[in-house]
């Protein structure tokens, strides 16, 4: 096994808050917490609770994914990796059980069906021996079926108009087209794609921020740390309210065009109401 090798192998045994730490403090660029904390704008305490894997430090599992990605990005190292493993040890996934039993699957064997041909010609014959028997009732059927028949069609059988209903209208099913932004930074991720034919708000990152987004009962619909480059699409609602740890670091398109910022950066805003005509109020970036 080679030095690559067992390097792979020691950072899989690894737990998240070691992959972090050891990234820090090896290598050519070794680097002090207290200056990563201040370039990304985290407390040096949630950094170092990450590495020593004190989770209960920070206050949210949302705040602990998004601090552990912006972390493992800082460090060269592949965020994803980092978000799965902390995710495991958070208990938000499940690892796969490799040893499920497989249930015993039961082959049932094809009898092969017999007939009985003898069996069959006997009925063959007595039916045929009473239909001889009996051949004026059989006729007699026929005949007062055919007259149903021929009566029936005499009497309903004349074309007749279609009903129109002159009061009626047609509906028209009209599906609203929602222009995509032309986002200003290079995408990092999206999220709530499936809300995206329909959105009408969309917000992009430029700087990392806290966004959580409330419906009319105060129900949380999404709350996540953005990091620059993170994309989110809005559910069309008028009832949306939201808040944002650093307002200015947020865009925020409405129907395909750019708003001018809704605060400061560095700012904390709440109850922001995210219906697209309120929205349009702010007026519309240069």
């Amino acid at each position: 096994m080679n030095e690559q090798q067992e390097t792979i192998s020691t950072m899989l045994d690894m737990t998240a808050g070691e992959m972090l730490k050891n990234a820090r403090t090896t290598g050519r660029r070794k680097r002090e917490i207290s200056t990563i904390a201040k370039l990304l704008c985290i407390k040096e305490e949630f950094l170092t609770a990450l590495e020593e894997g004190n989770y209960r430090v920070i206050p949210e599992d949302v705040y602990i994914l998004g601090f552990a990605r912006s972390y493992a990005v800082e460090l060269g190292l592949d965020p994803d990796e980092v978000i799965l493993k902390l995710k495991k040890e958070l208990g938000l996934i499940k690892e796969k059980q490799e040893d499920d039993e497989e249930e015993p699957v039961s082959v049932v064997q094809k009898q092969p069906i017999k007939i009985d041909k003898e069996a069959i010609l006997k009925w063959l014959k007595t039916s045929i021996n009473y239909v001889k028997k009996h051949w004026i009732w059989f006729a007699s059927g026929v005949a007062a079926l055919l007259f149903i028949i021929i009566l029936s069609l005499l009497i309903f059988g004349g074309k007749s108009e279609p009903v129109v209903d002159t009061n009626a209208t047609e509906t028209v099913e009209v599906v609203a087209t929602v222009k995509e932004p032309d986002f200003r930074y290079p995408i990092h991720e999206k999220f709530d794609t499936k809300n995206r034919k329909e959105s009408r708000v969309v917000l992009q990152a430029e700087k990392e921020s806290w966004v959580k987004i409330e419906d009319a009962r105060g129900n949380s619909v999404f709350s996540r740390v953005l990091i620059p480059g993170d994309v989110y699409y809005l559910p069309a609602s008028d009832k949306l309210k939201a808040t944002f740890g650093n307002v200015g670091a947020i865009d925020v398109w409405v129907d395909g065009q750019l708003l001018k910022k809704l605060g400061p950066a560095n700012t904390r805003k709440t109850g922001i109401s995210m219906a697209p005509d309120a929205l349009k109020s702010v007026g519309f970036a240069d």
